[in-house]
């Protein structure tokens, strides 16, 4: 079942979408570096580089499936946790003699 849109029309309106949003981005970088002025806050949008530079890069984040950052040298699978050794169960320590309380001044 269709909805109208093939998967070649999807992925070309996807690719519009990436080109508009690096684009977006790539003004905004430029814009705050700069225009002072862009560094700042509005009335009417609030805090400037949320709007120029962290929207744009969310969305293009969002756009392309949330893909997380490898670490450098792994193969893209998770390397396995190092378990820790065995050890014995922590001891508490024994009470020392109840200390004298000394009245305090007011």
């Amino acid at each position: 079942m269709s909805h109208g849109h093939s998967d070649q029309t999807r992925y070309e309106i996807n690719a519009r979408i990436d080109d508009v949003l690096r684009y977006a981005l790539a003004i905004g970088g430029v814009l705050l570096l700069l225009l002072p002025a862009a560094r700042g806050f509005s009335q009417t949008l609030g805090w400037l580089p949320l709007w120029l530079l962290a929207m744009p890069a969310v969305a293009l984040w969002a756009l392309r499936g949330f893909p997380l950052p490898r670490r450098a040298g792994t193969s893209g699978t998770m390397a396995p946790m190092r378990r820790r050794r065995p050890a014995p169960q922590a001891r508490r320590r024994a009470h020392s003699p109840a200390r004298r309380v000394l009245p305090r001044a007011a």
